[in-house]
């Protein structure tokens, strides 16, 4: 048996970030792998689970309505504690961890099941999982195609892991020079911004609607920009996450500019959002660099923002 230990959260989180598929938009090859995973196991749920801060967010989801439940509740959270292994519980019922959780007390689940999911770093971000109305275990068949329809699903966020690093690389590509006469070396900030909630937006509001408020957003937020120093802001395309690159040293102006609108976004829409800056320590450091370390900042504003949010409920 392999054995992989259970990243620290802070890294485990980390990992989960740079994947940006949690709150990402549906997709049928999640749901058909869901679909697989109950008629292989012959159960009335199944899910593809993303353990986040706070919460286990469904990518897909097959026997419940909730899109996300709180991690508290998440039997998926006591899973990937043991990358390497399938957690099976035959009565949650009668398992003290769980025995409490609501959807245990009103019935809807018995029987538990789910393998991690694991990244190319072995973190574990989550699981596929299928859960029962009645106490039972799977047979090692079962067992050896939930396993399957793990690393496929493993596969698949790490090809859309791929597809933002990609497009992100293209993005920080050096722009032609201008013509004229050749400018000093500037400094660079990178801010990296999220808009939270992108799915449950989409819902609420529908694709055609979100994507029109978030066309409009990149729109404002350019207009905080300085041009004439070769500032620019992109999307990236078909998330609600935009990569701002500003130039000089003189940026808090514009980084408040960016801010206050993004608030505004926020009063109109309910949408949170977080930011993450990172400035250049030295003029030549390459954008990749800057760019991973304003990434690596909003993971920290998002940490803080969950924590906030703890500490309030």
């Amino acid at each position: 048996m392999n054995v992989i230990a259970m990243k620290p959260e802070t890294e485990r989180q980390r990992a989960l970030d740079q994947t940006r598929i949690v709150d990402s938009l549906p997709e049928p090859v999640y749901q058909d792998l869901v679909c697989l995973a109950a008629a292989i196991c012959d159960t009335s749920i199944a899910l593809i689970s993303l353990v986040d801060r706070d919460r286990q967010w469904f990518k897909a989801k097959l026997g419940i309505d909730e899109r996300e439940m709180p991690r508290s509740m998440a039997v998926c959270d006591h899973a990937i504690r043991k990358p390497a292994e399938l957690f099976e519980v035959r009565d949650l019922a009668s398992d003290p961890r769980f025995s409490e959780f609501p959807y245990v007390r009103d019935g809807r689940a018995r029987f538990y099941a789910g393998v991690p999911l694991l990244t190319e770093q072995g973190a574990a971000i989550g699981t596929v999982c299928v859960l029962d109305q009645a106490p039972r275990t799977l047979d090692e068949q079962q067992r050896n195609a939930l396993r399957s329809l793990s690393r496929v699903t493993s596969a698949l966020i790490e090809a859309h892991r791929g597809k933002h690093v990609a497009e992100v690389k293209t993005l920080l590509q050096p722009q032609a020079k201008a013509p004229g006469p050749e400018r000093a070396p500037q400094s660079l900030t990178i801010a990296v911004i999220r808009i939270q909630g992108y799915a449950e937006l989409v819902a609420r509001l529908g694709e055609r609607a979100t994507e029109k408020l978030l066309q409009a957003l990149d729109q404002v937020l350019d207009q905080g920009l300085r041009h004439d120093l070769g500032d620019h802001i992109d999307r990236i395309t078909g998330t609600p996450e935009y990569v701002a690159i500003l130039r000089g040293d003189e940026v808090a102006t514009r980084l408040n500019a960016l801010r206050a609108a993004l608030d505004r976004h926020q009063s109109s829409t309910s949408a949170a959002w977080a930011m993450g800056v990172a400035h250049a320590r030295e003029p030549v450091e390459p954008m990749p660099a800057i760019y991973l370390r304003a990434d690596e900042e909003l993971s920290r504003q998002l940490d803080q923002a969950a924590g906030r949010m703890t500490a309030a409920a």
